[in-house]
C-alpha cells in the first residue's frame, strides 16, 4: 500500500470547534500510527466567511496540541501550494476535462431561474435539486453562449437511475439512489471552485490515502465518488466521524460555551486533558484505561474502533479528567500554569506563590477555580460566626471560642513558623485539653480563611499567611465570637 498520508483542510472562520480539533487528531493519529505524513491545507475559496486572524489560530492550536503538520502553508512542502486560493487556477482545467467526457456541463440559468425552481419545489415539499435544463445544451449552443460572454457554473452530470455506493471505515457500505443526487456546482461563475469540488481535486493531487471528516458529509460521498471514478481516480479510504453532541443530546453549538478548543483553554483546562477527552469522543481502546498522552494515543489508535452512534460531551467526565492531569503535573510543571492564575489574586509580593500552588494542586478541577480558592490569603474576607458550627467536627460557636483563645498563647510562642512544627504544637495542646481534634482544626481555619472551604487544611495555610497576619486574624476571630 502506497505510504499514508492524510490531511486537515479547516476553513478559516474563526475558533477551533471540538469536532474541527477531533477531525485534526483522527488524521494525524491514522497517519503517525503508520509512519505516515499529516498535511495542512487551508480551504479559503469562500471568501465571504474568511475571518481575520483565523489561519494563526489554526497554526496556534495545531502547535500547542502538538499535532505538527508534515506539509502546510508555513513548512511548504512537495505538493503545494497548500492554501486552497492560491490554487484557484489548476481547477477549471480539471472541470473542463469531466465536461468533455460528459461528466460534467456547462449551466448558463440566471438567479431568477433558479430561484423561482427552487421556490416550486419547496412549495411541493420537495428538496431542491438542479432539473438539468442546461445539460440538454447542444455543443453550439455551449460555444455560442460562452462565446457571447455569458456567466455560467460548471455543474457535475450525475445519472437519474440506478445507485451509487460506496465504502466507509465506520458506517460500511452505503448506498444512494442516483436520482437523490443533485448535480452539484463544480466551478462557480466567478471562476472559483466549490468547496466539494476543490476538496477532490486537492486531495488527490496531494495524495490523500485516508480523509477524516463528520458524518455531516456522508450524503456528499456518493457525488465525490463520482468524481473519483470520472477522473480514473484512487478512491481514498473514508472514516466519516460520529456527531457530537451536548448532555441533551443536542448537536454542540457555539452557544454552549465550551463547543472550541479557545473556549476550554480559557477556562482552565489544561491542553493535554483537552487532547486526550477529545480523543474519545467517538473512539475507544477496547478497554477501561482513559487516560493516553499524545504519544500513547500514536501508538494505539485504530480508526476501525471508532464509534457510529453520536458522542456525548460529559463535562463532568472533562472536568474529572482534567483534575487527574493537574494532580499528574511536577509541581514545578503545575506552578508555571497556575501562577498567573495566583497572581490575579494575590498581591502581595512577599507571599510564597509555589506554596500556595502546592496548597491548590490535589483540589483545582480546573485552572480557572483557583483565584476563588485563594482569595482569602491577601485579606480576611467577612464571614459570619455561623461558619464556626460544624456538626461533623461537634464544633459551636461557644466551643470555638474556647479552642481560639487555648491556641492563641501557645503559637505566640513558636518561632519555627513550618505547617508540621504548628500541627504538632496543636496537637499536644489538643490532648492537654482533653478535645477532638477537629474542635481544633475547624476553629482555626475558619478563623484565618473566613471561608468554609479552602484548599489546605489549617497549617498549611498558616505556614503562608505567616505568623504575624495568622495570631491576627485568630484575634479577630476571638473577637467576633466573644460579641
Amino acid at each position: 500500500m502506497n505510504k499514508v498520508r492524510t490531511r486537515y483542510a479547516p476553513s478559516p472562520t474563526g475558533r477551533m470547534h471540538v469536532g474541527n480539533l477531533r477531525t485534526a487528531l483522527y488524521a494525524y493519529l491514522i497517519a503517525k500510527h503508520k509512519d505516515g505524513d499529516f498535511i495542512l491545507r487551508i480551504e479559503d475559496t469562500d471568501q465571504e466567511r474568511f475571518v481575520e486572524g483565523a489561519i494563526d489560530i489554526i497554526y496556534n492550536t495545531l502547535n500547542l496540541t502538538g499535532l505538527h503538520h508534515d506539509e502546510g502553508p508555513d513548512v511548504g512542502g512537495p505538493v503545494g501550494p497548500y492554501i486552497q486560493s492560491e490554487r484557484k487556477g489548476l481547477y477549471l482545467e480539471y472541470a473542463k476535462e469531466l465536461v468533455s467526457k460528459g461528466e460534467a456541463y456547462y449551466c448558463f440559468c440566471d438567479k431568477e431561474r433558479l430561484d423561482a425552481l427552487r421556490a416550486e419545489t419547496e412549495e411541493k415539499g420537495g428538496t431542491f435539486r438542479y432539473d438539468k435544463h442546461c445539460s440538454h445544451l447542444s455543443k453550439e449552443e455551449v460555444e455560442k453562449n460562452l462565446a457571447a460572454g455569458l456567466p455560467y457554473v460548471i455543474r457535475q452530470n450525475n445519472p437519474t437511475e440506478g445507485f451509487t455506493t460506496f465504502e466507509d471505515e465506520i458506517y460500511g457500505t452505503i448506498s444512494v439512489p442516483n436520482n437523490e443526487l443533485d448535480d452539484m456546482v463544480l466551478i462557480k461563475s466567478d471562476g472559483l471552485p466549490t468547496y466539494n469540488f476543490a476538496n477532490v481535486v486537492d486531495d488527490h493531487l496531494m495524495g490523500i490515502t485516508h480523509v477524516v471528516r463528520g458524518n455531516e458529509y456522508l450524503s456528499s460521498s456518493p457525488k465525490y465518488n463520482r468524481l473519483y471514478e470520472a477522473f480514473g481516480w484512487e478512491v481514498p479510504v473514508y472514516v466519516h466521524c460520529p456527531l457530537i453532541t451536548n448532555e441533551e443530546h443536542q448537536k454542540l453549538s457555539k452557544r454552549s460555551g465550551h463547543s472550541s478548543f479557545e473556549d476550554l483553554y480559557e477556562q482552565g483546562y489544561l491542553i493535554d486533558t483537552i487532547v486526550n477527552f477529545v480523543a474519545l469522543l467517538g473512539w475507544n481502546p477496547g478497554t477501561n484505561e482513559e487516560m493516553f498522552s499524545l504519544e500513547d494515543l500514536v501508538k494505539i489508535f485504530d480508526y476501525r474502533k471508532i464509534n457510529k452512534s453520536p458522542a456525548v460531551f460529559d463535562m463532568q467526565k472533562l472536568k474529572w479528567m482534567n483534575s487527574e492531569y493537574i494532580k499528574k503535573q511536577s509541581p514545578e510543571a503545575f506552578f508555571k500554569m497556575a501562577e498567573p492564575y495566583i497572581k490575579t489574586v494575590v498581591k502581595n509580593p512577599n507571599t510564597d506563590f509555589f506554596k500556595i500552588s502546592n496548597l491548590v494542586q490535589s483540589r483545582a478541577e480546573v485552572l480557572t477555580d483557583i483565584p476563588e480558592r485563594i482569595d482569602f490569603i491577601d485579606e480576611l474576607p467577612e464571614y459570619s460566626t455561623e461558619l464556626y458550627i460544624h456538626k461533623k467536627m461537634k464544633t459551636t460557636e461557644e466551643n470555638s471560642l474556647e479552642s481560639l483563645k487555648a491556641a492563641l498563647p501557645v503559637l505566640e510562642t513558636i518561632s519555627d513558623w513550618k505547617a508540621e512544627v504548628l500541627h504538632d504544637e496543636m496537637m499536644k495542646l489538643v490532648e492537654t485539653l482533653g478535645i477532638k481534634n477537629g474542635q481544633m482544626l475547624w476553629p482555626i481555619r475558619t478563623a484565618i480563611s473566613g471561608k468554609a472551604a479552602t484548599p489546605g487544611g489549617a497549617f498549611e495555610i498558616a505556614e503562608i499567611l505567616g505568623k504575624e497576619e495568622t495570631l491576627n486574624r485568630i484575634r479577630i476571630g476571638i473577637e467576633k465570637l466573644t460579641k
